[in-house]
């Protein structure tokens, strides 16, 4: 079986804009590859103007914002470190079971790999002047312009992910008899560099 690869766009984020992020990503993946009856919802992200579609399913939920606190976790262990996402789905297959074990096997058939790179921020002097001016923070006026800029990085990457979903479809195996609407699927993190 080959396994199709979509190497999203790496996105450069800010520490508090991780969550909502990845939680556009994963979920705009997770509902374009759900079979059967979803309940849509939609959902309007606080920081930027996009709206994405969920499933509208509790446990698909947890298990995204629980993947989410452990990337925060590893970037916040590991702060100078590009961070990966990969969220994987695969087919079951039993493999020959022995005497005591009943041996399953993962086939992976499609991997997304979410690439952030979280900012550091170097911490900056106070903003006045040794002669007592107030200084304008160039940084905020920076960090409007890197909002619109990540805004629209983001919509780059709802694109890549709508694009690949429509193209590469020869590669889906045949719909399994589920338990569910969602093919068996993982989310794994790991370190870049």
């Amino acid at each position: 079986m080959n396994c199709e690869v979509c190497q999203l766009n790496e996105l450069e984020v800010e520490h508090f804009e991780i969550r909502e992020v990845l939680r556009c990503i994963l979920h705009t993946i997770l509902f374009h590859r759900a079979l059967g009856l979803v309940r849509p919802k939609d959902v309007d992200l606080e920081l930027f103007e996009i709206t994405y579609v969920q499933c509208g399913d509790v446990e698909v939920e947890r298990k995204i914002d629980e993947k989410i606190d452990q990337f925060i976790d590893r970037v916040e262990k590991h702060p100078k470190k590009k961070n990966q996402i990969c969220l994987s789905f695969y087919e079951v297959k039993n493999k020959q079971a022995t005497w005591f074990t009943n041996k399953v096997e993962h086939l992976y058939w499609e991997q997304w790999y979410i690439n952030l790179n979280v900012m550091q921020h170097p911490k900056t002097p106070s903003g006045k002047s040794h002669h007592s001016k107030l200084v304008v923070d160039p940084g905020v006026e920076a960090g409007g312009a890197r909002r619109v800029a990540l805004e629209a990085s983001l919509r780059d990457v709802l694109f890549q992910i709508i694009k690949f979903v429509n193209e590469k479809k020869d590669h889906v195996p045949s719909i399994p008899n589920l338990e569910g609407f969602l093919f068996p699927y993982e989310i794994t993190i790991s370190r870049c560099t």
